[in-house]
């Protein structure tokens, strides 16, 4: 009985040494990003508004690679959400669950249930890649929250993740083959053939548009707003005495109401948006009956 306490005891240290590691290694990335930042960032006299910084340049045989800020801080979101994954993962039991675990699984839950109805049983396992896109997305938002440049302000990120989910909306419109999905322009009348190949590729453009869009206009709104208030503050109180007159009064507050809607608010619901819009669009592109009666007819085959 001693020896059981003693090894639970050990037990319960090596778990919460563990734990602790895995928050660090949560950290640690944004930490580099932050120290990144600072060395890379000049001086400036004001408020200025600039896209990503370029931290360095890799020669490649076609054209140079730009190493952005936005590239790197898109990778200290995806290392930060993995060591969050083995946080949340460590330590799963089927006799005594903790109450991270209850979490995770209310959380698998839930999507699980807005994969189901928005997508169907057909695509019930596509639940992790939803989940992964509007965690990415949302913590790349919630970046400007730590003073760094969101990779989501970033038309080449968003693009890329457009991208990614065209090949999906294409690869499943495929399911029925090539010819299926040719045939599929020319629906409902042949007529609007070119509306529909245009359509096709509007897609992607119009989500990456819209989530770039939607999350660098909050960042300029907030930039100009505060160097608007600095303004207006040295304007009312600057013939005040002293330390007074050059203290900014009407920032204090204000940014900060502004921050909740457009970093965090607005940052979430752009991340639920293309997690939705991910779903919709190929769902909507997946010609599900057609492709069971594909398989119904290549089942009779094979027992003939």
């Amino acid at each position: 009985m001693v020896n059981k306490k003693v090894n639970e005891r050990k037990y319960s240290g090596k778990f919460k040494a563990i734990d602790t590691l895995l928050i660090i290694m949560m950290i640690l990335p944004i930490l580099f990003g932050i120290a990144l930042y600072i060395v890379f960032t000049p001086e400036t006299s004001g408020i200025e508004i600039a896209g990503a910084r370029i931290y360095f340049t890799i020669n490649m045989p076609f054209q140079p690679l730009p190493i952005t800020e936005a590239q790197v801080n898109s990778w200290i979101v995806i290392v930060s959400v993995f060591f969050l994954c083995l946080y949340l993962t460590h330590g799963l039991s089927a006799t005594k669950p903790t109450k991270r675990q209850h979490l995770v699984e209310w959380a698998l839950e839930q999507t699980e249930k807005l994969v189901s109805d928005n997508m169907g049983e057909f695509f019930k396992d596509f639940a992790p890649f939803v989940a992964a896109i509007m965690l990415l997305s949302a913590l790349s938002s919630l970046l400007t929250l730590v003073g760094l440049y969101p990779p989501t302000s970033d038309l080449n990120v968003v693009g890329g993740w457009a991208i990614l989910v065209f090949i999906l909306i294409t690869y499943y419109k495929f399911k029925c083959g090539a010819l299926h999905y040719l045939k599929s322009f020319t629906e409902p009348v042949a007529f609007l053939t070119p509306l529909n190949v245009i359509s096709e590729f509007a897609t992607p453009v119009s989500m990456a548009f819209r989530h770039y869009g939607n999350i660098l206009s909050g960042s300029v709104i907030s930039v100009l707003v505060a160097a608007a208030l600095q303004g207006l503050s040295s304007m009312i109180f600057g013939r005040l005495p002293g330390f007074l007159g050059s203290f900014p009064f009407l920032q204090i507050g204000i940014p900060a109401v502004l921050s909740v809607y457009f970093d965090i608010f607005s940052g979430l619901l752009q991340a639920f948006i293309f997690a939705m819009l991910t779903m919709l669009y190929v769902a909507s592109g997946f010609p599900e009956n057609d492709y069971r009666e594909k398989l119904k007819k290549k089942a009779a085959a094979a027992g003939n």
